[in-house]
């Protein structure tokens, strides 16, 4: 495992072993905290999905954030979707077409068409309780990875960044799938287990969560994110 100056080193309690963070080489990855998937008359809400977890996973992002500014962090949002016309979103001819929820719904109830996960849209934006800071950066991605036909990577390498933590919503999905593009593209991948909600069954989280743990990264909490991460000399 890389390693840096002592005194940029956090060691951050996790399973399956605690892991070294150097701190000015991380950054917190926040997943599609979005209205749609995350407010009642959002896309997840209005397909029949439960996202009564989504509010604790807000105000549990939200003191990560806090946290992580004040250690300088680098915090990085994304936003899921496509443009107004789902261009973007690929036509019959691609397995998103026949497996997005939200393009599924839409086709489902015409009245949706242009409504969910479209740029400009409230369905689009970020959760007002999520805003981005100055310093913050916020990308756009097409596809369940945060990898996927984005800038992450050349922003991730451009500011010598290894190590990734990561919040949002869905665990099983979204949040899984960038942490695991990354594992293959050598970068040390952590998720806050109460920080992360999926819309589905308790089991489905379990399973994401140890998927996570036993083959692709480390699984941390909010408490000893603070706690851990806190402890830094606090960034003018």
């Amino acid at each position: 495992m890389p390693t840096d100056h002592d005194d940029d080193i956090v060691m951050l309690p996790a399973r399956p072993e605690p892991i070294a963070v150097p701190a000015s080489k991380a950054a917190i990855i926040v997943i599609d905290m979005q209205n749609a998937y995350a407010s009642k008359g959002g896309y997840l809400d209005l397909a029949g999905f439960d996202i009564s977890g989504a509010a604790k996973v807000i105000e549990n992002t939200k003191q990560v954030l806090e946290v992580a500014r004040a250690a300088g962090v680098q915090v990085i949002f994304f936003q899921n979707g496509w443009d107004c016309d789902y261009v973007e979103a690929g036509g019959p001819g691609s397995p998103n077409y026949h497996k997005s929820n939200a393009l599924k719904t839409m086709r489902k109830n015409p009245e949706l068409q242009g409504k969910l996960l479209a740029r400009g849209g409230w369905d689009y934006e970020l959760v007002d309780e999520l805003k981005p800071h100055p310093g913050d950066i916020v990308l756009h991605k097409t596809r369940y990875s945060g990898f996927f036909n984005s800038q992450l990577d050349s922003v991730l390498r451009s500011r010598g960044i290894r190590h990734l933590i990561f919040t949002g919503i869905a665990t099983n999905v979204c949040v899984e799938s960038t942490l695991r593009d990354g594992f293959f593209l050598e970068y040390f991948g952590t998720v806050l287990e109460d920080a992360t909600h999926q819309a589905g069954p308790d089991f489905v989280q379990k399973a994401a969560i140890y998927n996570i743990e036993t083959f692709f990264g480390w699984v941390s909490t909010v408490a000893d994110f603070k706690g851990s991460f806190g402890q830094r000399p606090q960034k003018p």
